[in-house]
């Protein structure tokens, strides 16, 4: 007599759009490999496949976790909003006194120190420099970005900076920080100070914090100049 034997039982298949054992090591790989690859080449240049392949994972897991290459964008901001709340705390301790001299310098190092801490770190490198080079290109995945998380740094910034310089509009002042802001962009990004230097600057150097606030303040005390006050002569004696 034949003995039958019993098929051996099948594990449920998984789901297509789940690859298998998703680990977060995994996910955190995806995003320090996207986040490297667009500061280096930028968002458009950059492939799924080859943010995949940079990460060392299976390219369906890059869509498992983030889903499409836009939503993978807006994940690397998520992840380091917490240096935007760093740069809020910071506004927030200065004493904004307009008749203290030393109010706007305090402003502008709260604006631009953690930015250039983050950009000369092993850690915060590549942000630094994918806030600089992708966020000022007239993109929606950009403008995204800038709405949700890098306005409302902004508003906070104009409206200190206009309490410090009373005097002026909040229309002027809202130039004077994209002024100051496009200062400190090209700082984070520009390699070519190092050629004009004839070597004795490196790129993104930290040690440059100093005169990047003082050329900042200089430049918004000279294009937002307080307004004299006229002295009031005094009457001379007549001689009798």
């Amino acid at each position: 007599m034949v003995q039958r034997v019993a098929p051996a039982r099948r594990s449920p298949r998984r789901s297509a759009a789940a690859p298998e054992d998703p680990r977060p090591d995994r996910r955190q790989a995806i995003l320090l490999a996207a986040e490297k690859l667009f500061a280096q080449h930028g968002y458009h240049v950059v492939s799924i496949r080859q943010i995949a392949d940079e990460a060392g994972v299976p390219l369906a897991l890059v869509g498992y976790y983030f889903g499409p290459k836009h939503e993978l964008f807006h994940a690397i901001f998520a992840h380091w909003s917490h240096t935007i709340e760093e740069r809020l705390e910071r506004l927030r301790a200065v004493r904004n006194d307009p008749a203290d001299a030393r109010t706007l310098p305090r402003i502008i190092e709260a604006f631009t120190a953690p930015v250039l801490a983050l950009r000369a770190s092993a850690e915060g490198e590549y942000y630094a420099l994918l806030v600089a080079r992708e966020l000022y290109h007239a993109t929606e995945e950009a403008d995204r970005v800038l709405r949700g998380y890098f306005d409302p740094l902004a508003e906070a910034y104009i409206d200190a900076l206009h309490v410090a310089l009373p005097h002026a509009t909040r229309g002027q002042v809202a130039w004077g920080y994209q002024f100051a802001l496009g200062a400190l962009l090209h700082h984070l990004n520009d390699s070519r100070i190092e050629r004009l230097s004839h070597g004795q600057n490196r790129r993104a150097d930290p040690a440059a914090a100093p005169m990047l606030v003082s050329f900042i303040v200089g430049g918004l005390r000279a294009a937002l100049p307080r307004p004299r006050i006229p002295q009031k002569k005094t009457p001379t004696r007549r001689q009798t």
